[in-house]
């Protein structure tokens, strides 16, 4: 009879054990380790265990053939890049799908991966001046005619894309193998696919990483673009979790609440182009269309004569972006006053006000505080605190800031504002956008580029802060 092998997988880090436990041991999560089998004579487990835990070489007395050394000086191959044709996803990929790559697109069910990837899928099979391209498109969450349906509602129309319903990987690699090898694979989604040799449930991390290390090693060998979609875990982080993260090339992550009509795809990871690259999209009645000047988007509703709110001239990537920020102040007779934020770190914003009491003299300490990223954007740039700390000033002292005013720099714990990077680009922008005054760091001045950058933005008045005390005397001033 056959013997049946048993472990527990933690469903949060990936880690194999072969004694249950009430805490994971290797990353401290609860309850996350799921009993597993595996039928069978040497168990995937117990390869797992002997190769990373004990070093040595496997019990199967199995030999590999020797491999060919070369050296670091030598040719390089050469990745050919195909181009979607939809210009926020080939910013974000880095200038297009790079041959043979393998990329994963995560977010919370519902966002939009599906109708990105259809889309997408279209626009691949339409081909560029080479020919086509053959797309396949194969989906474990719906039927043929539910793709179907899908591609009549958002007008997709291509003929010539393949489709296929099947969840099982063996399936999927035995169809595609061929002679006639497709260009682009897209799997919807990873934790709906399964191996036969793994007993264990989809979805689970153990099949999630054995079918995606399936998929990405046959996508390899035969230079197949694969693009692989995941949903989320209730943590928010990429379900399988971060073991997919490492198999692939490239990692993007669809940010922005179902209720708002625009998704921003972000690149986590990029071997092939720059990480943190974002691309606006606005979701429609016909699917999702490009939004090629975000600004003007987050920037529509902006308020010039209200109290606690300021423009901060960020970068995503390589790409200046303006948004709104917005902070309220109010007395709260609570003994621990609430603090809460969206789209910024709760930490930073807890800095912010720690400094502002002891080197500005505002006291926040009474008063509960709300901050706002106006648009769903989620900012982690140092380089905000200083719009920030101006926002949460004018909503305690009730003074409007000037009209067309843009706040850029990073507050240190005593106080100072220090320089920030790519001050060019996020001037240009708010030049662009019809902005006037810039508060910007002191320590920019004295860069050498910043001379030549000033003469070439007359329309711009720029007031320099190196300490949070100068706030004080541009509040006075105006």
């Amino acid at each position: 009879m056959k013997s049946k092998k048993t472990a527990y997988s933690c469903q949060s880090c990936g880690s194999v054990h072969f004694k249950w436990a009430g805490k994971c041991p290797d990353c401290g999560a609860w309850n996350s380790l799921l009993e597993e089998f595996e039928e069978g004579g040497a168990s995937h487990f117990t390869r797992i265990s002997d190769d990373t835990k004990s070093g040595k070489k496997s019990s199967g007395g199995r030999s590999g053939k020797k491999i060919e050394l070369v050296q670091l000086t030598g040719e390089a191959q050469h990745f050919p890049r195909i181009k979607t044709n939809i210009g926020e996803l080939d910013r974000v990929l880095g200038g297009g799908l790079v041959q043979g790559s393998v990329v994963l697109i995560g977010g919370d069910p519902g966002i939009g991966k599906s109708t990105l990837l259809l889309q997408t899928a279209e626009s691949l099979a339409r081909g560029n001046e080479q020919g086509k391209n053959q797309v396949i498109y194969i989906s474990g969450e719906e039927s043929v005619d539910q793709i179907r349906l899908r591609a009549n509602r958002t007008g997709v129309k291509e003929d010539s894309i393949q489709l296929a319903a099947t969840t099982n990987v063996s399936e999927i690699i035995n169809s595609i193998d061929g002679k006639k090898l497709p260009t682009i694979v897209i799997v919807d989604s990873i934790q709906t696919m399964f191996l036969e040799e793994l007993s264990s449930a989809p979805g689970t991390v153990s099949q999630v990483r054995a079918a995606a290390g399936e998929l990405t090693i046959f996508a390899k060998k035969n230079n197949i673009t694969l693009l692989i979609v995941s949903h989320v875990t209730k943590d928010g982080q990429i379900a399988g979790p971060k073991v997919l993260e490492h198999m692939v090339d490239t990692v993007l992550y669809f940010e922005g609440e179902k209720d708002l009509h625009f998704r921003i795809l972000r690149s986590i990871k990029n071997r092939f182009g720059a990480a943190n690259e974002i691309g606006v999209f606005e979701m429609n009645e016909i699917g999702l269309s490009e939004v090629t000047n975000p600004s003007e988007l987050f920037l529509t509703s902006y308020d010039r004569e209200t109290s606690g709110s300021i423009v901060f001239a960020g970068v995503e990537g390589t790409r200046p972006i303006l948004v709104e920020i917005q902070a309220l102040v109010s007395p709260s007779f609570m003994p621990t006053p609430r603090r809460a934020v969206v789209g910024w770190d709760v930490n930073r914003l807890a800095m912010v006000i720690a400094v502002l009491s002891a080197r500005f003299g505002l006291n926040l300490f009474d008063k509960e505080v709300y901050l706002n990223i106006v648009g769903g954007l989620k900012i982690e740039e140092t380089a905000a605190d200083l719009a920030c700390a101006c926002a949460l000033i004018s909503a305690a002292r009730d003074i409007a800031l000037p009209s067309q005013t843009i706040a850029i720099g990073e507050i240190g714990l005593s106080g100072e504002v220090r320089m920030v990077s790519n001050l060019e680009g996020r001037l240009k922008e708010a030049a662009k956008l019809g902005f006037k005054n810039c508060l910007i760091p002191k320590a920019n001045e004295k860069n050498k580029n910043f001379a030549a950058l000033k003469k070439s933005l007359p329309e711009l008045e720029f007031h320099f802060i190196g300490h949070v005390r100068d706030l004080a005397k541009f509040f006075k001033k105006n």
